[in-house]
C-alpha cells in the first residue's frame, strides 16, 4: 500500500471526516513529509471506496457546497491494521539488521 492510501485510512480510523479535514490529519500524520493535493485525496478515496475500504458517511451542504464524509468499513479496518503490522515487522527487521551490523541511528 503506498504511503498516502496508508496514512488516509490512518486519518479515518479516528473517525469520519470530510475531505479538507482528511488533507490536514495528513499532512499533521506524516510531520508535514506528506501534504495532498486535493485531485490525488479524492482519486485515493474514490480508489479506496472502490475497494471497499472506505465508504460515504453522510453528506451536508456548508455555504452552499457539498461537504461529503468519509469512513473506514470493518474491511478497511482490518486492512489498516494489517498494513501497520506489516510496516511494524519491516521496521523491526531493519533496526535489528542495523544493530547486528554495528550501524547507528
Amino acid at each position: 500500500m503506498q504511503e498516502p492510501s496508508f496514512l488516509i485510512l490512518t486519518a479515518l480510523a479516528a473517525g469520519p471526516q470530510h475531505g479538507y479535514g482528511v488533507l490536514k490529519d495528513v499532512e499533521d500524520l506524516s510531520g508535514g513529509a506528506v501534504v495532498l493535493r486535493v485531485g490525488t485525496l479524492y482519486g485515493a478515496l474514490d480508489r479506496l471506496a472502490g475497494e471497499g475500504l472506505v465508504v460515504v458517511d453522510r453528506e451536508e451542504v456548508v455555504d452552499s457546497r457539498l461537504r461529503r464524509y468519509y469512513r473506514l468499513t470493518p474491511s478497511g479496518v482490518r486492512r489498516l491494521h494489517a498494513e501497520a503490522s506489516r510496516a511494524q515487522t519491516q521496521a523491526r527487521a531493519a533496526l535489528r539488521r542495523l544493530r547486528t551490523a554495528g550501524g547507528t541511528a
